[in-house]
């Protein structure tokens, strides 16, 4: 894969999901809760928000289980991964993840990297474009990953 003469976020975008989801992807959830569509396809920053979860969040059993061990990053991106679909509920037939909720958009994701340190960075609702400086530093983490050539 080449990234030459593409700028930051031509080949990425980031997408800000709040604790502790954000860790939740890196340990396996691959199905992101949205209550509007999302065109975008391909390669996204995955950025943790900096709001913090409610206790009772924390001692849900599927996320208790997901984050044990793992320490709840704010304020910064901490992994990587790719959007390959996005599509309405529309029951388990469909969707069988655990994560999934019902009557929303199902973001799903394949190919999640998790950063070996978490980058700091302000991220956007709903979905923003990285500067190139951004996803340098990530690059810096992951320099195998790069968008498909041409």
């Amino acid at each position: 894969m080449n990234a030459a003469g593409l700028e930051g976020g031509d080949w990425i975008r980031g997408i800000t999901i709040r604790q502790p989801w954000a860790t939740c992807i890196l340990a396996g959830k691959r199905t992101e809760n949205r209550h509007k569509p999302w065109p975008w396809r391909g390669w996204v920053l995955l950025h943790a928000g900096k709001a913090r979860p409610a206790p009772a969040v924390l001692r849900d059993p599927l996320v208790a289980t997901a984050i044990r061990g793992r320490q709840l990053h704010f304020g910064a991106v901490i992994g990587v991964a790719r959007l390959t679909d996005c599509h309405l509920d529309r029951g388990p037939e469909r969707c069988t993840s655990l994560w999934a909720q019902r009557e929303v958009h199902h973001l799903v994701l394949a190919d999640v990297h998790e950063l070996p340190l978490p980058v700091p960075a302000r991220g956007a609702l709903p979905a923003w474009k990285p500067t190139q400086d951004l996803v340098d530093q990530v690059l810096q983490h992951l320099p195998d990953l790069r968008p498909a050539a041409p």
